[in-house]
């Protein structure tokens, strides 16, 4: 059983409810930065995606989710700092914690500046999740080299996350506001199979633009500070 089954089963509302949305699916300040790929914009994958998300809003209990705006859709390679996240191994380990998002974005833009990028990558889907994709990479070459950027921006930036091994490359359609009642899970099973295989068969290598790190006011957007 995947994760988000689990999820599902365990119910509960999404401790993120409150710090990055509220109840009406509004996102809220949570400034920070990040290297993601993003979806290419005008692409088949974007087109896809938003056909997707329409499906995804059509399903019953949608009123559960809050859903990512179109402009938001992007892969994350690496995790980078977050202000309601303050902690050594989420944080650099030479930058003081009570640091400034801005102050962290110029001082890790600095050590990035001279950033030599791994291969490129292409990735494809494994799943259709209520919250989004979730991704790996088109071959095992594509994966290795993924990962390859994953660990080669961990040593420049100096600092590697407890889940940098585990963390699941996705794109992020949807935060669960409180997860719909278990007997629920068969609908999103069967419904959410059948939209991965059709996304699947329209869009066989995502769409995705070369890495960048981004900085982020909220999960609405998250404008490039440097592009590799």
């Amino acid at each position: 059983m995947a994760l988000w089954q689990d999820a599902f089963l365990e119910g509960g509302p999404n401790p993120r409810l409150g710090s990055r949305f509220n109840a009406e699916g509004q996102f809220l300040p949570e400034h920070g930065n990040t290297v993601v790929a993003q979806v290419t914009a005008g692409s088949a994958t974007e087109a896809a995606l938003i056909d997707l998300r329409s499906a995804l809003m059509a399903l019953p209990y949608a009123d559960h989710f809050a859903f990512t705006p179109i402009q938001s859709y992007h892969m994350t390679v690496f995790e980078g700092v977050i202000e309601t996240r303050r902690a050594r191994g989420y944080w650099p380990d030479d930058l003081a914690l009570d640091a400034s998002i801005d102050a962290m974005t110029q001082a890790m833009s600095a050590k990035l500046a001279t950033f030599t990028p791994p291969p490129p990558f292409r990735m494809r889907l494994v799943e259709v999740t209520p919250l989004g994709l979730h991704l790996t990479g088109a071959t095992d070459l594509d994966e290795a080299n993924v990962r390859a950027w994953r660990d080669a921006l961990a040593d420049a930036l100096g600092f590697r996350t407890p889940t940098h091994q585990a963390y699941g490359f996705h794109t992020t359609m949807a935060y669960q506001k409180h997860w719909p009642a278990a007997d629920a899970l068969g609908l999103y099973e069967r419904a959410l199979a059948q939209l991965g295989a059709d996304f699947a068969a329209r869009v066989p290598v995502l769409d995705l633009d070369p890495p960048a790190f981004c900085r982020f006011a909220d999960m609405n957007a998250f404008p490039p500070v440097l592009r590799f």
